[in-house]
Order: C-alpha cells, then structure tokens, then sequence
C-alpha cells in the first residue's frame, strides 16, 4: 500500500454506545477546536477507506470518522442489529459524543455512509449537528434492480442475481491477482492505478462475512426516498461515471429531488470506490462545503499565495 494510502494516527480514540447498546468505534485527527468534518464509510469498508481525504483535511480540520457497526473495529451486533435505524442511531451517537452543542460540522458519506445520512435525515442530532452534505457514491433505493454488475439487461433476473452475488455468505478469500481483478471490475473504473485496486481489496476483504451479509440484505430492500427529500440543508452530489454498483443515474436523480442541491460533479470513467480513484476530487468538495458553510480556508491555497 503506498504512503498516501496509509492512514495518519488518530489523535483521539473513543467508543461510542449506540442506542441498542452496540459499540461504534471513533478515531479524531486534526487540532481541537477546528471546524469539524465526519466521514461515514460504506459497505464492506472502514476508516481507513478515508486515508487520503483524513491525511489531506487533517491539518487544518478536525476530522471525526467511525467505523460503521460491524466493520473495522466496530464489533458485530449480532442478528437483529442490521436496519436503517441502527444506520441512522450510530450516526446520532456519533454526532452528540464528538460535537459541542450547537457545534456544526460538514458531513461526507461514501456509499451506504451517504445511505446513512439519509436514514438520519429527520434526526435532530442531525438537524442540529450537519452544515452541509457530501452525497458520494450513494443512492436512495432499487440499488439492486440499477447495479450493473452483473452484465444482464435490466431486469427480474438481472436484479435477483445481482442480491444474490451481493448478499452472498461465501467467503471472499485472500487477496490476490484474481480477487482484485474482480473487486475492480465491480467496484472501480477501468483506469483504476493497481496500489489503489490494492488498498481497496484489502479493506474489503478484511469485513467479516456476518456483517457484510447482514447490511448486503439492508441494502437490497432499501427505501430511502423519505430521507432525501427531508434533507433540508445543502447536500452536494459526486459520482464516478462508470459506477456499476450505485450507477449514476441515482446521483442524477438525487441532485434533482434534493430541496437545496448544492452541486453535481461526475468524475469520468471513476468508478464506485470515488475517495480512493479520486481522493483529490472528494477532498475538493469536501473543502468546498467547508469553506462555503463553515467559513474554512484552504490552508494550502492560502500559504502557496504567501509564499509566491
């Protein structure tokens, strides 16, 4: 894995409870007191998802990532602690342990971390905490009936395949030069760089098979439609062109039924995995948002300009 993959050390360390008890672990970088950022992963992935934009955005941010139940050194619930409830009661625990009250912050969500804002979307840890949204890589339902992973017309059989490869109990097995070629062909554009098809194989693989199949039937039966439309503050939408898992005709559709879209970006021939194929185009956006709704500079740009 190269350097730039490689997660910073957290300044901070915690474990939050959530609202049935299950445990969620937290990892805080950047100085205390800077205007805050909290990163929600997706599916079969964890912090360390978030290397790029924790290592880019840390200086001069405070950036708050957790690993979702079951996923990294988050523990596995257990049956009955899979829903979009307990999506949206780990985001609020995560909210009210690590912000000040009335402290906001920007929240980006990659994949079923976006699907996780949306579930939160009518929380008031939410409505209290988030300044703005970054939607990326993410849809609100028929997420199985619009994958494309699976090279069939759309369709019943296309769709009841696709739920079924994805909600598999098998296990994935080590990484190696096949696995990786199939996590990219699912997960990544074509011009994905081989360290990057790495990190990714890597994370992957490292979810355990309970929790990947718990969420992967979440996932299947998901309606979060309510969810967007009662996101009522400004939400950008990101999505990489050849996406095959949340293609982009979702992210079109959200910008459009979003009641403040804060801006569309499609990332061409980027596929699902959008923080890791393009981390500068995230943290771009993730800047943005910070600089527009919580008065942040971009440190970088601000000390170029002093030094030229």
């Amino acid at each position: 894995m190269s350097r730039h993959l490689t997660p910073l050390p957290a300044a901070r360390e915690l474990t939050v409870t959530s609202a049935d008890g299950s445990r969620v672990h937290v990892e805080v970088y950047g100085p205390e007191g800077a205007p805050a950022v909290v990163l929600a992963h997706g599916w079969t992935c964890s912090i360390a998802f978030w290397a790029e934009q924790i290592r880019a955005l840390a200086a001069d941010h405070r950036v708050i990532a957790y690993d979702q139940r079951g996923h990294g050194r988050s523990p596995d619930p257990g049956p009955g602690g899979y829903s979009t409830t307990a999506l949206a009661d780990d985001l609020e625990a995560v909210l009210s342990a690590t912000l000040a009250t009335g402290e906001r912050a920007v929240l980006a969500g990659h994949s079923m971390g976006g699907m996780t804002i949306m579930a939160a979307a009518e929380r008031h840890g939410l409505r209290d905490h988030a300044a703005a949204v970054l939607l990326c890589s993410t849809g609100p339902s028929r997420l199985t009936a619009e994958a494309t992973v699976v090279p069939l017309r759309p369709g019943g059989l296309r769709t009841r395949l696709t739920a079924a490869v994805l909600g598999s109990r098998a296990p994935l097995g080590p990484v190696n030069a096949v696995s990786k070629k199939v996590l990219k062909y699912a997960t990544m554009g074509p011009g994905s760089a081989p360290d990057r098809v790495d990190a990714c194989a890597r994370i992957v693989h490292a979810c355990p098979r309970g929790p990947r199949h718990g969420w992967s039937q979440v996932l299947a039966g998901l309606d979060l439609e309510h969810g967007v439309r009662a996101l009522r503050l400004p939400v950008a939408v990101l999505v990489g062109t050849a996406d095959r898992l949340t293609p982009a005709a979702h992210s079109r559709a959200l910008a459009e039924a979003l009641p403040h879209c804060a801006g569309f970006v499609e990332l061409p021939g980027m596929g699902h995995m959008t923080p890791v194929e393009a981390p500068e185009a995230v943290t771009a956006q993730i800047r943005e948002l910070t600089l527009t709704y919580l008065g942040v500079k971009d440190t970088a740009t601000v000390n170029a300009k002093e030094d030229a």
